[in-house]
């Protein structure tokens, strides 16, 4: 007869997940050090909640002392196209694969619950159920769990099913077997640091956030730094380069939701530019764009649009240089001058 743990695996696999590993949550010792030492040397930029919450993000048996095991899952999002071919079209808007679909948070935690209902089933037990929500270092746990590595981008990797994929978290009361610890496999490979546009890795397995295109398009609140807006292109949204540059992917298993997929290709510019807040709201509505709000997303836009080397784009740009919103105002006067320059 199956074990529990047996069953439980064969049913996350039913469930649209690519893997399922069990780890103690005692087993990333390391891990308040190293937060420790990011947030130390500045690297968190304007993200206080990681300086704030560190004794529980380091500690993930303080988060929930009753928990006796972690079971790690990972759902791919693999996409269907080379994600770095929208660089070339510097009049289209380049937003990162996990977020041109629905919101993987709703997604995931659907997935999670229905596993630890059916967990609950099969042995009375208490689960809490985590995605990206809660100060839960995901990659370590899933790296002490056997799902893959953290590479040289600080992301999880896996020889199994490369870097696409989205991480979750079940703990729970009972005492399950674990998994072996997944040991690192990049060797030499550099890949994922020379493709970073802004040099965002001080050193391979560490990141300074604050030089990231996907901290600054997402979490960085204000002006970007004008050295770094050239070199963001049009991503308004994220950054794949490094996750695509991984020689890993060639082992990327299809994503089971077809949800994480936009039904278009990428959009334009000038159509995103002029979005107010409502029409912003209407657009992204169950996307996780929606999170940073229509000034956020139109100042990425506006630098994205400076960068287009494109005149006609220049007209756009000028019809918010008088935007209520300073920071948006700012861009757009950027991006006229940077037009006009070219």
């Amino acid at each position: 007869m199956d074990s529990l743990k047996d069953r439980l695996v064969s049913q996350a696999l039913k469930e649209g997940f690519v893997a399922c590993r069990v780890c103690r949550p005692s087993d990333v010792p390391d891990v308040p050090e190293r937060l420790a030492a990011f947030v130390q040397a500045g690297y968190h930029g304007q993200m206080s909640w990681m300086a704030e919450r560190m004794a529980w993000r380091g500690d993930p048996g303080a988060l929930w002392p009753e928990a006796r095991s972690v079971i790690m899952l990972a759902e791919s999002y693999t996409p269907e196209h080379d994600p770095t071919a929208v660089l070339a079209e510097p009049e289209k808007a380049a937003i990162s694969v996990y977020a041109q679909g629905r919101d993987y948070h709703d997604v995931v935690k659907k997935r999670l619950k229905r596993l630890a209902r059916w967990l609950i089933e099969q042995e009375p037990c208490e689960v809490k159920v985590f995605v990206d929500t809660a100060p839960v270092p995901e990659k370590p746990l899933g790296e002490a769990a056997g799902l893959g590595w953290q590479g040289k981008h600080t992301n999880l990797v896996s020889r199994d099913w490369g870097n696409w994929a989205f991480l979750g978290a079940i703990f729970t009361t009972l005492d399950l077997p674990v998994d072996a610890a997944e040991v690192d496999h990049c060797g030499s490979c550099r890949s994922c640091l020379t493709a970073c546009p802004t040099n965002a890795f001080p050193a391979p397995y560490r990141l300074d956030a604050r030089r990231c295109i996907s901290y600054l398009t997402i979490e960085h609140k204000g002006p970007v730094d004008l050295a770094l807006r050239a070199k963001m292109g049009n991503r308004i949204y994220g950054c794949d380069d490094c996750l695509a540059a991984c020689p890993w992917n060639k082992f990327a298993v299809a994503a089971s939701d077809l949800r994480y997929h936009g039904d278009t290709g990428p959009p334009d510019l000038a159509e995103l530019a002029v979005l107010d807040d409502a029409a912003f709201r209407a657009h992204f509505s169950g996307s996780p764009i929606k999170r940073i709000g229509r000034d956020r997303f139109v100042r990425n836009v506006l630098y994205a649009i400076g960068n287009s080397g494109t005149p006609r784009l220049g007209a756009v740009a000028q019809t918010l240089v008088d935007d209520p919103d300073a920071t948006v105002a700012e861009a757009a006067r950027w991006a006229v001058g940077r037009l006009a320059a070219k």
